[in-house]
């Protein structure tokens, strides 16, 4: 092969390895990574909480620092979600609040760690349709909460306070930090884990950010800090999955309800989430609820919004699932 070949040849592996490495770039990325952003933006007035968020926490979530020298104990905190509502109703329909919990050895002073909505779960996970705007309206924030205290009856009763570790005190300021940093650029709440179906091989669409991945991220970061955590009993955790074909991606508010070509979809978008409104009567509940079989089960359709970006799922049975399922520690 003379110089001048070989220098073609080259070339042309060359331009084959960066067509194929375009295409790779191209290609979607599974699951979707969580956005995180810069700053946690204000909250807007029209978003009101029934129940008020982290009222007993530091205002600007400051976490005390600790000293050095101090042996801080880790506890295991869930019980069932709105269990000073309901009791132990969603406990037994394995519907549950992760927490966690710690104890200092110099002052005796306990604390409670928990991430959960700023607006309740309902207005986290659906949108509010209001009359002078577009596109539907998102009350959709989710923090870290910390505050002196563990409420042992509230945690045990009904569920699980269990001692899992211990670190030092300079191991907890890092974990502080840490969780502060978390807190800035994890700004919003998502319900929904979905798969392309229920079995050990499944494609992750998307991952839920909830109170119970906050806790999974603690443990990890705990771990990494030098911490060895062990359960003498099952460490199980909540998942609500939406099972769906490969996700389609639609747009943003502007694309989809700034563009008169896409009117068709925006008024679906909004017809969709029309079903799950809040403070509907006895008799508009059971329309919506047959309405909302009607998209999902029948027409196989559901509009996630994940990343402040609207996508399509194309539904597959079972359709929906909530399963208490052993998550290790690490």
């Amino acid at each position: 092969m003379s110089h001048s070949e070989l220098v073609v040849c080259l070339k042309l592996l060359l331009v084959l390895h960066l067509v194929s490495q375009s295409g790779a770039l191209g290609r979607q990325q599974w699951p979707v990574p969580y956005r995180r952003f810069d700053h946690r933006p204000a909250v807007d007035s029209y978003c009101e909480a029934l129940y008020p968020f982290c009222p007993t926490g530091d205002p600007n979530g400051r976490i005390p620092l600790m000293r050095d020298s101090d042996v801080i104990s880790i506890y295991r905190l869930q019980t069932p979600v709105w269990e000073f509502k309901y009791g132990d109703l969603l406990g037994k329909l394995n519907i549950m609040h992760d927490a966690v919990g710690f104890s200092s050895s110099e002052t005796g002073a306990n604390y409670t760690m928990e991430w959960y909505e700023l607006f309740q779960l309902g207005n986290c996970t659906f949108p509010h349709l209001r009359a002078e705007m577009k596109a539907p309206f998102w009350c959709n924030q989710g923090a870290a909460c910390f505050f002196e205290g563990i409420d042992d009856l509230h945690w045990s009763q009904n569920g699980t306070l269990e001692k899992i570790g211990v670190i030092s005190g300079s191991q907890f300021n890092d974990l502080a930090q840490w969780v502060q940093d978390d807190n800035k650029t994890g700004i919003y709440y998502e319900t929904w884990t979905v798969l392309s179906d229920p079995g050990p091989n499944a494609t992750v669409w998307f991952e839920s950010y909830d109170c119970s991945q906050f806790v999974h991220r603690t443990y990890r970061k705990l771990k990494e800090l030098g911490a060895k955590l062990s359960s003498r009993s099952q460490t199980n955790y909540t998942k609500i999955y939406l099972y769906s074909g490969e996700p389609t991606y639609l747009g943003n508010d502007s694309d989809i309800f700034g563009q008169p070509a896409l009117k068709n979809l925006a008024v679906d978008i909004r017809k969709f989430y029309h079903n799950f409104r809040p403070h509907q009567s006895f008799a508009e509940l059971a329309i919506s609820l047959l309405e909302a079989f009607t998209d999902v089960v029948l027409d196989k359709s559901f509009y996630l919004y994940y990343n402040f970006e609207y996508w399509h799922l194309p539904m597959k049975p079972p359709y929906m699932q909530i399963t208490y399922e052993e998550v290790p520690l690490p």
